[in-house]
Order: C-alpha cells, then sequence, then structure tokens
C-alpha cells in the first residue's frame, strides 16, 4: 500500500458514516424544528438503526484505536464501554419516558398507545441485549473459531493457543472478568425479589464496575493488534493519532445523540402501526442495531484465531451491562421523575430479571475454569432460543411458565458446574481478584 493510499480514510470508515449520515440530518432537523420529510414509523426505526450501526462502529474503531495509548486492561475495559454506548442511549431514553410518564401520573406508569408499560420497556432493552450477548454471541464466537481453524489447517496450519477446534481458552488474566461478573450476577438474583430498582442498586453495581475497573488498571501496558479502521488511525503520529481518535467519538457521539430517542420512539410506533407487539420490538430488535457492530467485531478477532480476545471483549461487554447499564438506569430514572423512587417492577420485569440473573450465573460458571467448550456454548444457545421462540410465538401465560423453568435449568446446570470444577473455582477467584498480572502472564494457555 502506498503512502497516499494510507493517508485515505478506509472505505469501512467511510461506509459507516455513509450509513450514519441519513439518521444524523432527520435526527438533527427534528431537534432544530427544521423542515424535513415524515417518514412512516417502520422506515424510520430502519433509518436510524442503521445510523446507531454506523455510530457503533465508529465507537469501536476509535476504542481500538486508543488500544496504542493506554493500558491494555483499561483498553478492552473501553472498548466495552464504548461499543455499548448506543444501547445506552436507547435504553436512557426509555427510562426518561418512563420517568416523565411516572411523574405526571401521581407515581405510575400508565400504559402507552398500543398498551406497552413504560417502566416495562425501559428494562426491555437491557434484558433482551444482555440475554442476545451470552445466548447469540458467546456461541457465535465458538462457531466462527472452529471455522477458523478448520480453515487454517487446510492451509497447513492449525490451532492457535487459545483457540481450537472444540471450544475457546481465555488468558489467566481474564479472570477478573469472570469473578466479576459472578460479582454482580450474585448481587442481580436479588432483583427478582423487590418491588423497584432503587438507588441502592445503583450504588452496589456502580461500586462493583470500579473496582473491577481499578482491578484492570493494573494490568501492565502491551502491543496492540490492530487491523482495518483501527490499525489505519492506530498507526498515525500521536497528536494526529489522538485527533482521529477523538474525532470518531465526537462524530459517533453526535449520531446517538440526533438518532437514541427516535430510533427508540420509532420502534413503539411502529409497533403499533403494524401490530406486533412493543415490549418484543423493543427487547429484540432493538438489540440488533446495539449490538451487532460488537458482535461482528468480535467475529473479526476469532476469524484471526485470536478467540480469547474475541471472547474477553465480550465478557467485558457482559460485565459492562450487567454492572454499569443495570445501575445507571435507576438514577436516569430518578433525574427524569425528580424523585427518590424507584423504577417500579411488575412481575413480568422481576420474570425477565430473573431469567437475565439465571443465564448470567449459568454463564458465569461455565468459564469458571477459563474455557468455553463447544457443548457449553451450544446449550446456552440450546436454552436462550427455546425462551426467544416462546416469547414471540406463545402466549403470556405460557411464557412465564417458561422463563421459570428455564430459570431453574440454568441455576441446577450453574450449581452442577461449580460443584464439578470446585477446586478450579477457588484458583480462578484468587486469581480474579488478587493475584499480581504479572504471575497471571505467566501462566498463558499453552498451544496444543
Amino acid at each position: 500500500m502506498t503512502t497516499e493510499g494510507r493517508r485515505r480514510p478506509p472505505g469501512q470508515l467511510v461506509a459507516a458514516l455513509l450509513a450514519a449520515m441519513p439518521g444524523l440530518v432527520f435526527g438533527a432537523a427534528t431537534y432544530l424544528g427544521l423542515p424535513h420529510p415524515e417518514m412512516p414509523p417502520p422506515l424510520a426505526a430502519v433509518v436510524y438503526g442503521v445510523a446507531i450501526i454506523g455510530a457503533a462502529f465508529t465507537l469501536s474503531w476509535g476504542a481500538e484505536a486508543a488500544q496504542v495509548d493506554i493500558s491494555a486492561g483499561l483498553a478492552i475495559a473501553l472498548l466495552a464501554l464504548i461499543a455499548v454506548l448506543p444501547e445506552y442511549a436507547v435504553d436512557f431514553v426509555f427510562t426518561w419516558q418512563a420517568g416523565q410518564i411516572y411523574e405526571a401520573n401521581g407515581g405510575q406508569c400508565v400504559p402507552l398507545p398500543g398498551g406497552a408499560n413504560p417502566c416495562s420497556l425501559a428494562l426491555a432493552n437491557m434484558t433482551g441485549a444482555n440475554r442476545v450477548l451470552v445466548g447469540v454471541g458467546w456461541p457465535l464466537i465458538i462457531l466462527v473459531a472452529s471455522i477458523a481453524v478448520w480453515r487454517s489447517r487446510r492451509h497447513g496450519g492449525g490451532e492457535s493457543a487459545t483457540t481450537h477446534t472444540d471450544g475457546v481458552d481465555l488468558a489467566p488474566a481474564m479472570s477478573a472478568e469472570v469473578v466479576f461478573l459472578g460479582l454482580a450476577t450474585l448481587y442481580s438474583l436479588t432483583l427478582p425479589l423487590r418491588t423497584s430498582l432503587t438507588l441502592l442498586d445503583l450504588a452496589v453495581f456502580v461500586a462493583i464496575f470500579a473496582a473491577y475497573a481499578w482491578r484492570l488498571a493494573q494490568a501492565p501496558a502491551q502491543e496492540p493488534d490492530l487491523v482495518g479502521v483501527s490499525a489505519w488511525a492506530g498507526e498515525k503520529p500521536r497528536r494526529a493519532r489522538r485527533a482521529w481518535v477523538l474525532g470518531l467519538f465526537a462524530v459517533a457521539g453526535l449520531v446517538i445523540l440526533a438518532t437514541a430517542e427516535h430510533f427508540a420512539q420509532s420502534l413503539v410506533d411502529a409497533g403499533t402501526d403494524l401490530g406486533i407487539d412493543q415490549f418484543l420490538l423493543v427487547q429484540w430488535v432493538a438489540p440488533l442495531a446495539s449490538e451487532s457492530p460488537e458482535l461482528i467485531v468480535a467475529c473479526l478477532y476469532a476469524m484471526r484465531l485470536k478467540a480469547s480476545d474475541s471472547l474477553g471483549t465480550l465478557l467485558s461487554s457482559k460485565v459492562n451491562q450487567w454492572t454499569l447499564l443495570v445501575g445507571t438506569i435507576p438514577l436516569v430514572f430518578a433525574l427524569s421523575a425528580t424523585t427518590f423512587d424507584g423504577l417500579p417492577l411488575d412481575a413480568n420485569q422481576r420474570l425477565e430479571l430473573l431469567i437475565t440473573a439465571a443465564q448470567s450465573l449459568f454463564a458465569v460458571a461455565l468459564l469458571m475454569d477459563l474455557r468455553l467448550s463447544r457443548r457449553g456454548a451450544a446449550l446456552l444457545f440450546a436454552l436462550f432460543a427455546v425462551q426467544f421462540t416462546v416469547s414471540v410465538t406463545a402466549g403470556a401465560a405460557v411464557n412465564r411458565i417458561t422463563i421459570l423453568v428455564l430459570s431453574a435449568i440454568y441455576v441446577l446446570l450453574a450449581v452442577g458446574q461449580v460443584l464439578r470444577l470446585r477446586r478450579r473455582v477457588v484458583r480462578t477467584v484468587r486469581d480474579g481478584f488478587a493475584t499480581p498480572y504479572a504471575e497471571l502472564e505467566q501462566d498463558q494457555p499453552a498451544t496444543r
């Protein structure tokens, strides 16, 4: 590649920005009161959703390029945090609307046109995205990694130190992600017993995330392995690199601010117009916009036989979502409703929190030996597929029974896995909380 070629923005970056522009233009015009064509809700949901996807890719590339200037542990956490910013934006829009409705109706969440409970929508995107990330994202990494190993063998290569045909090994340094996710999950199991999500939950979840970030900050800096747009930005001189990274963050942030509210409202309106349940749209369709770029980036890592980094990124994102995102929801609600009341939880919301927490518990148990096997990944996907299918095809009563049964299965499987690996669990917990990173790096997985 010539010097001139390297100076030009890569085609992927141009495509992402072009995908984001229509949503940015329409969203900004709406906020500023400028004349613009009115779009039907289904089309608006597509336009704004595509814009969020473009912004999410831009954010991910900027975060990866930032790894040149910050420690490896913080880089992974930053990438995970930034990758889920679109989800934060969409979730906060629903939470803010719920708070305003709650205040306007004397402390009650009055159903929206179409029958959806605004307080339930505030949690729908969060619980759906968490379950998609684990139930689809983690198994997808195993599938892509297996294909990558098969292709490598066809060309005379083989497995890598962490990527095998029968599973993916996590680096010992990723014990922190596993144990802090486990800590957050154990606390989240109390949420289905509550009638509201409160500011106390905010304090607990933020404290867990802060401890997690502090632990990662102890990791030494490493030379990042960048590709594509992130490599193009990361290879620039320091001043130009930092300018591009900040520029990518700024542009993506503007797109998200201009489109998140319209995307959320368009989904609700589209459900009303098309006769589709609004809750299902928010729970399963919205995460496609917020999670798809992250999953694609993770798959690219897996295709390069770096499935440990790939799974580690999704694991860090799960920690982020299950601590900071869940914890800040009651804060946004309190600010919107100008009250210290917590976000009300009805029976359906508590069930959604139950199955999300139960799935997370089983996922943590699977990783207690720092390995996700093909069998474990298949089980995660199968259980997710059952609940997803029931939620979109069966009635409310059947769905509630299915959630209770699957939650019990998740918990029983988790307990069995922990008992089976009880000696390894002690070591993983110790490594995650206290073992110096220098010692963990000496215990890297060996190539099979």
